[in-house]
């Protein structure tokens, strides 16, 4: 599994403004949106293109357009969705699909409580959004999920990163032979009895639409 934490002023600069107590969710929101976006830009590097031709006012140019199948940008449910327009913003011809998983609490297990997606995703490179990377378990579940339909390629982008969740998503995806990538704008030190990312920002979820 390969893991970038993205160097730039600008994501440090907007993350920090996440962290703090203070900021309201409606500038949580513009920022997370506007973060997910940078983040996108280096997750995408290996975007599949085909190359093509095409007449300029002067001459024929050669370049690239994305390739079919489109990518596929999967939100996990709830929080992931406060990074759903950052990342069509930047792929607005992919198309989206949703899951929904929680823990369950008996047996601490990612399970899946909804799905959007296509039965078959053979050949589709994914695109796995969810703010924080805790624990790894829920991501690892929905990772596995996609490439049980056939997904051959997925890279999750996530806001935070704890070193016990890439720990996890390395152990449980050790010899799968499947590339896997994480993007995320912090590496934080660690997890607290309670499976905060500290120091992290506190729950995404809460933050981006209020405790409910």
């Amino acid at each position: 599994m390969e893991t970038l934490v993205v160097d730039h002023p600008l994501v440090a600069h907007k993350l920090t403004t996440l962290r703090d107590v203070r900021t309201d969710s409606p500038t949580f929101r513009r920022l997370a949106d506007e973060l997910v976006t940078l983040l996108a830009y280096e997750a995408t590097r290996d975007v599949r293109v085909a190359d093509v031709t095409v007449q300029t006012p002067v001459a024929e140019a050669h370049g690239v357009r994305m390739a079919r199948p489109y990518p596929l940008v999967v939100p996990i449910l709830r929080a992931g969705l406060g990074m759903l327009d950052g990342m069509t913003r930047l792929l607005p011809t992919a198309e989206v699909g949703f899951l929904g998983m929680i823990r369950n609490e008996s047996t601490l297990q990612a399970e899946t409580y909804a799905t959007r997606l296509p039965d078959d995703l053979s050949g589709r490179q994914c695109y796995v959004v969810d703010p924080m990377l805790a624990t790894g378990g829920t991501l690892a579940a929905a990772v596995q999920f996609l490439f049980d339909r056939g997904a051959d390629d997925v890279t999750a982008i996530c806001l935070l990163a704890a070193p016990e969740g890439l720990a996890h998503m390395d152990e449980f995806f050790a010899g799968s032979g499947k590339p896997i990538r994480v993007v995320t704008a912090a590496l934080d030190e660690r997890l607290n009895e309670n499976g905060y990312i500290v120091p992290g920002l506190g729950d995404a979820g809460d933050r981006l639409y209020g405790v409910v």
